[in-house]
Formats: structure tokens, sequence, C-alpha cells
């Protein structure tokens, strides 16, 4: 009995840590989209309180690429609309495939000036 219990349990954590293994969370770089366009890649530099590119400009099918830096603070980068977040001195990658305009913004909060550090992925 107790051998028969501790195959089930060890076959039980085998599926559950297979499981895991395939998840794809906030800047994983997973998309279920496949890419037609071109490869475009970005470096966003963040500082206390603003990030020097503000605007990002691709066409539907484009695989982005995006690397952050933090010059000054602690930052990382949220992209409403593709639930995708970038953390200091990491690249996240995607495939745009979802037209229109969508915020990027700050998501750790960092001061005064957090509100401002905002920024626009347009995707044609």
């Amino acid at each position: 009995m107790k051998k028969r219990l501790l195959t089930i349990s060890l076959l039980a954590a085998t599926m559950v840590i297979a499981a895991a293994c395939g998840g794809g969370g906030a800047g994983s770089g997973d998309s279920s989209a496949s890419a037609t366009g071109e490869t475009k890649e970005f470096t966003i530099n963040a500082s206390n309180f603003e990030f020097d590119l503000k605007e990002i400009t691709v066409n539907k099918g484009d695989t982005v690429k995006i690397t952050l830096k933090n010059a000054e603070g602690l930052h990382a980068v949220m992209i409403n609309g593709y639930k995708k977040e970038v953390k200091a001195d990491q690249t996240i990658t995607f495939v745009a495939d979802k037209t229109g305009e969508f915020d990027f913004l700050c998501s750790i909060f960092c001061g005064a000036g957090h509100g401002d550090m905002v920024g626009k992925l347009i995707v044609q």
C-alpha cells in the first residue's frame, strides 16, 4: 500500500513540474502568433523620471525586441495590451500581432515622478 501511494505521489509531482515548465509568463518572449515581418530592436534607457524612448513604431507581424537599461533608479516597463514586462538589463521578444496604440509605463514605483514615465507602442 505504501509503495502504491509513493508511486501515485511521484506521478502527480512529475505532472505538476511538467506543466509548470511549459508556462510562458510576462517577459518570457513566448507568443502564439507567428512572425511575418521584420525584427525590430529597441533599447529603452530609464532614468528618474523618464524614458529616453517615448514612442516605438512597428508593423503588425514584426518581431519586437525591447531591452531596458536603468541609467538612474530602479525601473521596469509594462506594455499594456500585450501583457509584456521587461526588467532592468533584460530583453523581451514578442510578435506585434495586434494593431493599435498601446501605452507602456514604469511598473516599479520609483518616486514622485513615477506617473510621468510613460511611452507608446504603435503597431500599424
